[in-house]
Parts: structure tokens; sequence; C-alpha cells
């Protein structure tokens, strides 16, 4: 790989990093690694949020293409986006989340 690209690389994966730097969202995303969809209701119950505080998570970590939902009727599920973030969230999970 040649030095723009993997300086290029390395700022997307940094900038993926400063997302991810923060216990509620690492809380989000484990939860979505457990069940791979929720609502926004039952995710907000499950990480203790007002459903307020979780919609600007949420929307935080989809502008950055870490999550994204589907919509059922009035309901939104969210799922983790990227395969490869789900395998990093799955291996913080094992290493450090299941019991």
């Amino acid at each position: 790989m040649d030095q723009a690209a993997f300086e290029a690389k390395a700022g997307a994966v940094a900038d993926m990093l400063r997302t991810l730097a923060n216990a509620r969202r690492l809380m989000v995303l484990c939860r979505l690694v457990e069940h791979g969809e929720m609502t926004v209701g039952d995710l907000a119950r499950r990480v203790g949020l007002s459903q307020s505080a979780l919609s600007q998570h949420l929307g935080r970590m989809r502008d950055e293409g870490l999550v994204t939902f589907r919509r059922e009727s009035q309901t939104l599920w969210y799922r983790i986006a990227d395969a490869r973030i789900e395998t990093l969230l799955a291996t913080l999970y094992d290493l450090y989340c299941k019991e």
C-alpha cells in the first residue's frame, strides 16, 4: 500500500475509533452484536438511556457508517452496518463483555 492510501486508511480508522470512544455508544453496539437487530425502545431500555439521548448517539453512529436501520411501520430497527465493525465489536465483546 502506498503512503497516501496508508495515511487515508489510518485517518478513517482513527475517526471510527473516536466514535467508539464513548461508553454509551459501545454499550449500544454491544447490544446490537448480541441481538443482531433491535428497536430504539429496546435499545434505550437495555442501555439505560432516554430515547432522545439514544437518538443522538444513533445519529452520530449512522453518520459514521457504524449502524443502519430499517423502518417497519413506525418502528425503527437498528443493526450494525459494516461487517468489519461487527467483527471488531464481536471481538471486544468476547474479550470484555462475555460472562
